[in-house]
C-alpha cells in the first residue's frame, strides 16, 4: 500500500462521505482520509493522485499546508503539486435544489437548507416572494421542522 511505502505505519486510512473535497490528512489522529462518493467518479491516476497528495501532507507536517516544502515531497513522491483538482472532473450531483419562482435561478446543496433563503439573482434584499422552493431528488420536499418553522414566522409577518 502506498502509506507504507511511504512509511507512515501508525497512520490510518479510511474513507469519508465529504462530496466536496476529495481527501484529508488529520494530523491529530494521524488518518489520512479519501472521499468514497468522489473516489467512485474519479479515474485511478486521479486517485492515486490524491492519495498521495495527503501521504505528502503527513510527511511534511501541520506546519507547510502547500508552500515550496509540501511541493518538493509532493513531487518526489509523484503527486500532483497543485493544491486543488482541475475543475473538469466530475462531481456527485447536489439532491437538493432550491428554485427561484420569479426568476428559476437555482441554488444546489448536498445538505437541506437551515435557514429560509431568497434569490440572491434577482433580488438584492431578501424579498418574501423570491423565497426558493426546495426539491430533493427531483421531488418537491420539505426541508425540515425548524425549516418550516422560520418559513411561517416569516409568512406572518
Amino acid at each position: 500500500m502506498l502509506m507504507d511505502a511511504a512509511e507512515l505505519g501508525d497512520w490510518t486510512f479510511k474513507f469519508d462521505t465529504a462530496k466536496r473535497r476529495a481527501g484529508s490528512c488529520a494530523y491529530r489522529t494521524k488518518t489520512i482520509t479519501l472521499s468514497g462518493p468522489l473516489t467512485d467518479l474519479y479515474d485511478q491516476d486521479t486517485v492515486r493522485g490524491v492519495i498521495l497528495h495527503e501521504i505528502a501532507h503527513a510527511l511534511v507536517g501541520p506546519d507547510h499546508h502547500h508552500d515550496a516544502t509540501w511541493r518538493k515531497v509532493a513531487r518526489g513522491l509523484g503527486a500532483p503539486d497543485d493544491a486543488k483538482l482541475p475543475s473538469h472532473l466530475p462531481s456527485p450531483d447536489e439532491p437538493w435544489v432550491g428554485t427561484c419562482p420569479k426568476c428559476g435561478a437555482q441554488r444546489k446543496l448536498y445538505r437541506p437548507p437551515r435557514r429560509v433563503t431568497a434569490c440572491g439573482h434577482c433580488a438584492r434584499r431578501f424579498d418574501v416572494e423570491r423565497i426558493l422552493t426546495w426539491t430533493y431528488k427531483g421531488h418537491p420536499r420539505n426541508p425540515g421542522t425548524a425549516y418550516l418553522k422560520e418559513l411561517r414566522r416569516i409568512e406572518r409577518a
